[in-house]
């Protein structure tokens, strides 16, 4: 699977401001932005990233899956603490 299918189907199915994947093989790593993680816990920001994604998990396009999901505020202090 392409990092780039993997950004086109959480675009569409969960209208990210920004996602940026990365990885090889069936390994990744996201970064999602949104508004809509605004008050959610840790698990459960992870549990909405996951859930577009679990045919390809479950058929092994997806082995393995790195996650940090931010609001946009959070996305600007981690990149600058970070240096993205």
């Amino acid at each position: 699977m392409e990092t780039s299918e993997i950004k086109a189907v959480l675009m569409k199915a969960l209208a990210l401001d920004e996602a940026h994947v990365s990885g090889d093989g069936s390994h990744f790593q996201v970064i999602a932005v949104s508004e809509q993680f605004a008050g959610m816990s840790r698990v459960k920001k992870q549990q909405t990233i996951y859930a577009p994604l679990m045919a390809y998990i479950s058929d092994n396009r997806i082995h393995a899956l790195s996650i940090k999901a931010y609001t946009p505020d959070e996305w600007q202090r981690d990149r600058k603490l970070n240096g993205f």
